[in-house]
Parts: C-alpha cells; structure tokens; sequence
C-alpha cells in the first residue's frame, strides 16, 4: 500500500503492523492506549460528523488542543474530506485566534478545554462560526463535546467517504500552519500532502525507528516538528505515548522508557541544569566522581577518537555515572532529536558521552520542516552543525551568507499572500530561509545566525546576535540573553538570570539573597559576577562583537507576556521596546563618559 496522503497512514498501519497502542494518554492515572483500529475508526466517524455540518473539500477547521489522541482523529478525519486542518497554539491571544479564524475563513473548532472554548467563543463573535461548529475534548458545560461528532458521525456512508478520499490529490492543501510571527500579524504556510510526506520520506533513513519502538510526545502537535514526526513514527509502527504536561516529563519517561523522543534544546538544557545542580549537593569522592565524569563529557567528539586512555575513562564514566542519566530518561532511550532552535555544544557532548545520542536538526515550517539533521551514527553526526542534509534536498549558500533550499517539501506559499511568498521563493524555485550558514567537511550544514536579526553598529561592523547569545546561555546562571547595538557603537546584553541557580550562587558567596529579585540583581556582588561572566564569554569574538555593557532583568520574558513566540524565540522588536529606556540608558552612560 503506497502512502499518498497522510490518511493513508492508517489502513497502511492496519495492513503491515497493527498496534494494539497506537497512540496512548494518561487518563486518571492510568495508560489508556488506542489501537489502530480504533484511531481509524474515530477517524471515520469525525469524517462524517464534520460532513453532516457542510464541511467539505478545501473547507478549513481548527484544532487548538495539547497533544492527545483525539488531536489525531480529529486531523485524519479532516484530511480525508480534502479538508484542511488549521492547528493552532493553545497559549496565543484571542485577538490572534479570531484574526486567524478570520484569514482561514475557518467553519468549525475543535479545543480540548473549558478556558480554550471561552477564548474561542470570543474569538469567534462576529465571525461566521456557529456555535454548533463549535467541539471540545474535554466535557465543558453548554458546549458539545467531541463524542457529540462522533455520534453524529456513526452510520456514515461509506461508499461516499471513499469517493471523497479518492478525490484528495497528494499535491492538494492539507493544512495551513500559521507562523508564530516574530514580526508583524502571522503568516498562513500552506502545506500539502505531499511536502510533509515527501519530508517523512526524506528524513526516514535518519530516524532510526522500528515497528516495536515507543515515543514519548510533548512537543505541540499544532507544530510542524512533532507533526511530520508523528506521521514518520505511525509509518514505522512506532507507538506514541502523550505525556500529561511539560511538568510531568521525567515521571512520563520513567514510566513509557520510550526509545525515541523529540525535544527542543531549551528542555535539555534544564534536564542538565537538574542534573549538575543534584552534583554539587553530593559530597566528598561522590562528588569528585560526578565532575570526573562531567569534565570527560565536556571532552566529548563524535568526529573524534580521544584513544585507549580517554576511552576507557569513559567507559567506566557511563558505568559509574552516566547510567544513572540513562535511567532517568527510562532506561531504553535509542536517541533524542531536537530542533526548533540551537543546541549548545557542551549539550550535546555529555549526552552523547553519556550514551544518549543526540541528533540536532534543522528546518523551518515552510520546508514541512526538515532540511538537514545529524545522523544517529557518529561519522554522520557533527557536534555545532545541524547535520547532513536529509535525502532529496538541495541547499545552496547565496552571496550573502543566506541559505537557500529546493526539494519536494517546500511549501505552496502564504495563505493569500501571493506577494510575501514572491519575496521568499524565487523565480528559480529556491526557497529563501532567513538563515546564514556555510558547509562544514563540505557536507555539514552550520548555521550562523538570522538574516534578519543581524544588525550593523555605528562602527560598520556586523554583528550575529545569536551566536552571542548561545555563548551566554551555556552559564547555568544565565536564563535567557538579548544581545542589542543596532546602530550604537557596542553591543550590550539583556540578561535574565536563572534565579534558582543565582540563589544558590548567592548563598555559597555569602551574599544576601532573601529579597525580591529586584533586590537580588541590584547586589553588587552579583552585578560584579554578571560582568566578569559576560567578559569570560566574550573572549571568543572579534573586539566588534564583544559585549560591553550587560543589565540584569529581574523577570522572565514569556509567551504570555508577548515577549516570546510560541516556539520560545524571542521577539526582539517587542523586547526592545519594552526596555527602551533601559537600553538607552546603556548607551547614554557611555556617551556622559
């Protein structure tokens, strides 16, 4: 059976490896898992349901949701009417699901909860959605819930759903994922069958994934990353388990012992800090021991062999330490693929020293998404790039440093926006990513920075806010970093430490950290700690490059607060002007001087 349209997933499944846990979720406390058959059958019955309430061919329908079975069923079941699936962050504003809403001219929701139904009924006043088109997950009073689609979904033809299945074309919409938008109002990518399929396909010999594999599922659905991987696991057979929360990870770990999951670096980057936090409250030889082993991690080449001395230091490191990280993550962890931003180096190292074999990847939704990722064997996996590119993908380097991409999974272009996808994919077809980077060995891609976040001080001089800011972030005590300078004659720093990590600086110095953070970052002492960290940090860069002047934040930055996107990246524009005053006085000081 050939895999044309990612409905086609299911009877493919069905036919080659049925699963009796096809997909599973925690329901009071308890593994519920849902067969193959099942999914399949749910699938059918969202089909009809949707069918009865007009939906059809081309018509749009939201889901904004965390991940969970029923997020699938739901997916599937819009795909095989040649319907389009527009999923949608549960964290975003209301203002931006009813312009969403609006662009897509969605005809019915799908949410999982009670505050989710609120936000969308509000959403949705005004717009041409009734409330009958209107479902949730979970049984919200006054709203119909999904068993409601399902039921009205029961007896369907089935000879007219195979007609409208057979309808579907591998190049047609499949879905329209709106891009977070670090700039301006987001942006609809349109992405058919085929680009993420042709995606599945081109990352398959990559994934080392077989039918009795299990992977644990966090990150959102709603993203193009864990989407594309999930259609990848389900052509594998690979069952998927969804954890309960972000908060539940390492309990959810203990208990699926998945082979394989997805992650983005900041939640490996906390997993480290844990781990390093727990060795410096051991004592004596056991703490000698944990540093030890540290220290050769650090060391760690996967292009490298260190000879017989290092080697068997290491080995006895995995025995005595290491193991002990490997349980954590349950025990039977094959690999971690992470994307979605950049992964530290140092990262990296002590995890594939551990044995845990991280593969940093690369892509963007408008490539459904990967471009390159690092390959589960060593000689195919370079530590600081993100990987050879994957099968059946073209990348060039423009002039500028700015890296262009051709292949099969590059998208339709912008939902009614003709004139913004002209400027990102040219004449010649190559899809301009927004990204600087070179080839490494002549087959490793390495990125550099974003195009557009690039700026320019009053000296001439360009500068990579990233790369910068990657530096910084490998200090636990350094939570989130904002480089900025456009124009001025020095680049300076935001910085928002990481306060539990800072606390207990403060208390092995004997400096007073029982204050508001405010008070904290105001102490002379840490303020002194701050800048002799940042000067540390600043010795890899050219003299134009290195940070000047650093100012401590007492709070995160968040999705919420507007201050990130969904994805975690930063929106500079509106950190910028949220602290105008504050990086203005950076560089006035200077200018008193």
């Amino acid at each position: 059976m050939d895999v044309r349209r990612t409905f086609d997933i299911l009877p493919y499944q069905l036919q080659n490896f049925p699963k009796a846990d096809c997909l599973a979720a925690k329901r009071a406390g308890n593994w519920q898992p849902f067969s193959t058959q099942q999914i399949l059958d749910n699938a059918e019955r969202v089909s009809f349901g949707l069918r009865k309430l007009g939906v059809g061919k081309d018509d749009k329908v939201a889901i904004i949701s965390m991940n969970r079975p029923e997020w699938l069923m739901t997916d599937f079941g819009i795909s095989q009417l040649g319907a389009v699936t527009v999923p949608m962050y549960p964290t975003i504003t209301v203002e931006d699901y009813a312009y969403i809403f609006a662009d897509a001219g969605v005809k019915a929701v799908v949410v999982s909860d009670k505050e989710l139904y609120d936000k969308v009924k509000q959403a949705t006043a005004g717009l041409d959605i009734s409330d009958d088109c209107i479902f949730t997950f979970d049984r919200v009073p006054g709203a119909r819930h999904f068993d409601d689609l399902l039921a009205m979904g029961q007896g369907g033809d089935k000879a007219e759903l195979e007609r409208m299945k057979a309808a579907v074309q591998p190049d047609d919409l499949l879905t329209l994922i709106y891009t977070s938008g670090t700039t301006g109002k987001p942006k609809g990518v349109m992405l058919s069958h085929d680009n993420i399929l042709s995606n599945c396909r081109n990352a398959q010999a990559s994934v080392p994934v077989t039918k009795d594999d299990k992977a644990l599922s966090f990150l959102p659905l709603c993203h193009i990353f864990e989407r594309m991987v999930t259609y990848l696991y389900m052509i594998n057979g690979v069952s998927i388990y969804y954890a309960e929360s972000m908060e539940t990870i390492a309990d959810n770990l203990r208990e699926v012992k998945p082979n394989i999951f997805t992650t983005v670096p900041r939640l490996l980057e906390k997993v480290y800090d844990k781990i390093v936090a727990k060795g410096y409250e051991l004592d004596g030889v056991k703490k000698n021991l944990f540093f030890w082993a540290l220290n050769l991690g650090l060391d760690f080449d996967t292009q490298e062999d260190k000879g017989f001395f290092y080697n068997t230091q290491l080995k006895l490191a995995r025995k005595l330490i290491f193991s002990k990280w490997q349980e954590a993550l349950g025990g039977n962890i094959r690999c971690i693929v992470s994307g979605g931003g950049a992964l530290q180096p140092r990262l990296a190292r002590v995890f594939w020293a551990a044995g845990i074999r991280v593969m940093e990847g690369y892509g963007l939704t408008e490539t459904s998404p990967v471009i390159a990722v690092n390959g589960f064997e060593p000689e195919n996996n370079k530590i600081g790039c993100v990987g050879p590119l994957v099968d059946n993908t073209e990348v060039k380097i423009a002039p500028d440093g700015e890296i262009l991409t051709k292949s099969a999974s590059v998208m339709k272009g912008y939902y009614n926006r003709p004139d913004l996808t002209a400027e990102v994919i040219d004449a010649e077809g190559w899809f301009h990513t927004g990204d600087i980077g070179e080839f490494v060995n002549g087959r490793f891609l390495k990125i550099t920075d974003r195009k557009k976040e690039m700026f320019k001080t009053s000296g001439g001089k360009y500068v990579a806010p990233q790369v910068i800011e990657n530096k910084l972030k490998e200090s636990p005590l350094i939570e989130q970093a904002m480089v900025v300078g456009d124009g001025q004659k020095f680049p300076a720093v935001l910085l928002v430490p990481s306060f539990d990590e800072l606390k207990k600086w403060c208390q092995r110095h004997n400096v007073d950290c029982n204050g508001s953070n405010e008070d904290i970052i105001r102490n002379e002492k840490v303020c002194a700690m701050y800048h002799e960290l940042v000067g540390k940090y600043n010795q890899g860069f050219a003299q134009w490059e290195q940070v000047k002047k650093e100012v401590l934040l007492p709070a995160q930055w968040t999705v919420e607060s507007g201050e990130l996107t969904p994805t975690m990246k930063v929106k500079r524009k509106i950190i910028s002007n949220n602290y105008k005053d504050i990086i203005d006085s950076l560089y006035q000081v200077e200018a008193v001087r």
